[in-house]
């Protein structure tokens, strides 16, 4: 895909909704995700997300009593190669203010995107189109990815 192959080299931000696509293998969105974590698991783009990223997806898993999905989500967010979590830190919550101010957007994605560009990613892999609004960073939009 040429997409990912751009992102040779290159640290990307992650959202949430990408990495759930991945382990719960979405039906349309797993064929574009999928080439894309294999591509981290090679060594070829490093990502980041916040820790947010883990609250977030857990909840699900929790609420179904499913932990052997709750380890699965841990184990790529805590302890994969080339994906790095990071803790909400007040430099990131600062600049999380600030997009929030200037974009209105909600307290996660600003995190989100925060955390993206306090790690110098040069692009936030997503599906929500509201964050474009606040992108200092190249979009990867996953819906308008789809064939």
């Amino acid at each position: 895909m040429e997409w990912i192959k751009r992102l040779t080299g290159q640290t990307v931000g992650l959202d949430t909704a990408p990495l759930i696509y991945f382990i719960e293998n979405h039906p349309l969105y797993y064929p574009l995700v999928g080439p894309f974590f294999a591509a981290v698991e090679r060594g070829e783009i490093k990502v980041v997300t916040s820790t947010l990223t883990l609250a977030e997806v857990l909840v699900r898993p929790y609420r179904h009593g499913n932990e052997a999905l709750a380890r699965e989500y841990s184990d790529i967010l805590l302890r994969a190669r080339n994906v790095t979590t990071f803790p909400v830190s007040s430099e990131i919550a600062a600049k999380a203010a600030r997009l929030r101010a200037m974009h209105g957007i909600r307290t996660p994605d600003a995190i989100q995107l925060a955390t993206a560009h306090k790690s110098y990613a040069g692009s936030f892999l997503t599906n929500d189109e509201d964050l474009e609004k606040a992108a200092e960073l190249q979009m990867l939009l996953l819906k308008r990815m789809v064939p």
